[in-house]
């Protein structure tokens, strides 16, 4: 990436020290990035951009200030680019706060179903391919609106959840691994995570909105920390043998949703 040499760089030292961490900001050729920096025993300078905004680097003890600052300022298009998106993503989540009326659209295993409305006899949530149907006595009660989306969004993600897992498993059973516990929980910051010595996995409530085989990429990647409770090479080869194509459906999941 061509840099400008006439923007001067601006460096402010550390007005936080907690942790190893230090705030920092680079001037760059559009603005002036603000990012935290945390030391810690790593091999590469690792960036993170947050939904809220803030940005994150951490590198190891001896990498000088110096690189890191040119490391983010060799980013700034990817970081600038990341943070629009992330702030349009805000807005359309804040102004799309759910009332659960007609028109109103959700994500289902990557198809947009819109919501419709209808006061009956019976309370039930149905659905098919294009619409979901919430039937309620009363319209205008948004409470019981409310506790019934819930209970049917919560009904796919265990059938769902429960079905990728049960077949991901059986690539599992010849290296003896226990059938784990499935919890599902709202995460802020993972798809999922393992817990091998407790034999527990925890899927993001929200993968319910992307496709299948993303979910299926996901419940692979913590199966296989049941092999390797980490992320090294070996790993990464161990998914790669499994699911060959796993970096597209990382891509695919990356580009569809974020997480903080």
């Amino acid at each position: 990436m061509m840099l400008d040499n006439s923007t001067e760089e601006l460096t402010e030292k550390n007005h936080l020290n907690i942790h190893n961490a230090e705030i920092r900001h680079v001037s760059c050729n559009r603005r002036i990035l603000e990012y935290r920096l945390t030391r810690k025993n790593v091999k590469n300078v690792n960036l993170r951009i947050n939904i809220d905004g803030s940005i994150l680097v951490s590198a190891n003890y001896t990498v000088p200030v110096e690189f890191i600052d040119n490391f983010v300022k060799q980013k700034q298009e990817f970081i600038i680019r990341t943070l629009g998106e992330y702030e349009k993503r805000r807005k359309h989540l804040k102004i799309n706060s759910r009332n659960y009326i007609s028109g109103e659209i959700y994500e289902i295993l990557g198809r947009s179903l819109q919501l419709k409305v209808t006061e009956a006899g019976k309370e039930e949530v149905l659905s098919d391919e294009n619409f979901i149907f919430l039937n309620v006595l009363d319209e205008d009660d948004f409470s019981r609106k409310e506790k019934l989306m819930k209970k049917w969004f919560k009904k796919c993600q265990i059938n769902v959840f429960t079905k990728i897992c049960d077949e991901t498993y059986r690539k599992f059973k010849i290296y003896d691994v226990p059938y784990p516990v499935l919890k599902i929980r709202d995460m802020t910051s993972m798809w999922g995570s393992c817990r091998p010595k407790k034999g527990i996995i925890t899927l993001n409530s929200r993968l319910i909105e992307v496709p299948e085989k993303c979910i299926e990429y996901v419940v692979l990647h913590e199966f296989a920390h049941f092999i390797h409770p980490n992320h090294s090479k070996d790993f990464y080869n161990f998914i790669s043998t499994l699911q060959p194509d796993w970096k597209e459906r990382k891509i695919e999941l990356d580009n569809r949703m974020w997480i903080d």
